[in-house]
């Protein structure tokens, strides 16, 4: 049974802490009641109090998103608490950098594992199907429903000593296509968001010369924050963007293109 005064039910995956703690909190400052899915249930929990302290509506999952039994499981308790699924954000996702090969005198000295590989293709790109394949039954009988996943400007344009990421993340563009295809004629749209550099815990290790570099960089003389991503998330997952399907919205403050 819905909850009252919560017509619609969002799904957001790494919704524990930076970009998805942001977008459950916006959603829920827009009248969605928000589903945590994360694998920290401290950082879970504390978005979701967070959120009811604030007068909305939250629970949190424990959810691995590279495996699929994880994703059915929480999907069919949401479906069961709320009686529906409108929106999923597939925000969840890691980084394990390395270069293909490093080279050092013409010989090889390092390379990027195939543990770091399996990692970051795991949660970034099979996760986005597993929580994607977990919701879409229920949005189906609905008529309805909103599949934003989180790319990369990477994912776009490649980046040095990514190449998981970048699969990965050029993989979720594939898929988002795919979905667009496949789904539209339910009233299911699928879209992705492609981020550029935004301040997240992910990179407060990075040294303040290469991140004003960055900022050098990036037209509108900033980095990106969390809620940039999160309301490029919630415009995506309105019901008012019906005819938008199988885009990808870069926001990077124009990085892309240089200066």
């Amino acid at each position: 049974m819905t909850e009252a005064n919560n017509p619609r039910v969002v799904v957001v995956t790494g919704g524990g802490n930076g970009i998805g703690r942001a977008t459950a909190t916006l959603f829920a400052q827009h009248g969605y009641a928000v589903a945590v899915w994360d694998t920290s249930e401290a950082a879970g929990t504390e978005t979701v109090q967070a959120i009811a302290a604030a007068g909305g509506v939250a629970v949190f999952h424990r959810v691995d998103v590279s495996k699929a039994a994880s994703a059915v499981e929480a999907a069919t308790a949401v479906r069961a608490r709320f009686g529906r699924i409108d929106a999923l954000i597939n925000n969840a996702g890691i980084v394990r950098d390395a270069q293909l090969v490093k080279v050092r005198e013409g010989k090889v000295i390092a390379q990027m594992s195939e543990e770091q590989f399996d990692a970051v293709i795991q949660v970034n790109l099979k996760g986005v199907f597993n929580c994607t394949q977990s919701v879409v039954p229920f949005m189906i009988e609905q008529r309805y429903g909103r599949i934003v996943s989180t790319s990369s400007v990477v994912g776009l344009y490649g980046n040095f000593g990514q190449t998981n990421y970048v699969a990965a993340k050029a993989g979720v563009i594939g898929m988002t296509k795919v979905w667009a295809r496949e789904l539209g004629k339910y009233g299911i749209t699928a879209n992705a968001v492609a981020p550029g550099f935004i301040a997240t815990e992910m990179v407060k290790s990075i040294p303040e010369k290469v991140m004003q570099s960055m900022i050098d960089h990036t037209p509108v003389g900033r980095v990106g924050q969390p809620d940039d991503i999160a309301r490029a998330y919630l415009f995506l997952a309105d019901e008012r963007s019906s005819f938008i399907n199988g885009a990808v919205l870069s926001v990077d403050g124009g990085s892309v293109t240089g200066t």
